[in-house]
């Protein structure tokens, strides 16, 4: 049975930015996989409403490491503030056994 897993979601300026993140988090096996998508952000910071637009990363890793990713996110993060946000995930047995293994190498 795999352990349990989860999706932990983070958002950055640059292409750049999210792929260097998502690398690091799975070298360090941290997480198993990272996928990188362009979105529109509208979100108010300092009192005034900004659109930028962003680059998300949806990790899948293990709830059991999920504080240890958070951590390794927010020390390697270029964002003041970053938005890291997580939710539990159900998946095909042998996938979550996939994502198991290699972030518990």
């Amino acid at each position: 049975m795999p352990a349990p897993l989860c999706l932990v979601l983070t958002t950055v300026a640059t292409r750049e930015d999210a792929q260097c993140l998502a690398r690091a988090m799975v070298e360090q096996r941290l997480a198993a996989c990272a996928q990188i998508s362009a979105i529109d952000s509208i979100y108010r910071w300092r009192g005034v409403v900004q659109h930028e637009p962003e680059w998300r990363l949806l990790l899948k890793t293990t709830a059991a490491a999920r504080p240890a990713l958070q951590t390794a996110l927010r020390a390697a993060h270029p964002y003041e503030l970053p938005a890291i946000a997580w939710l539990p995930m159900q998946a095909a047995e042998d996938f979550g056994a996939w994502v198991t293994a290699e972030v518990n190498g």
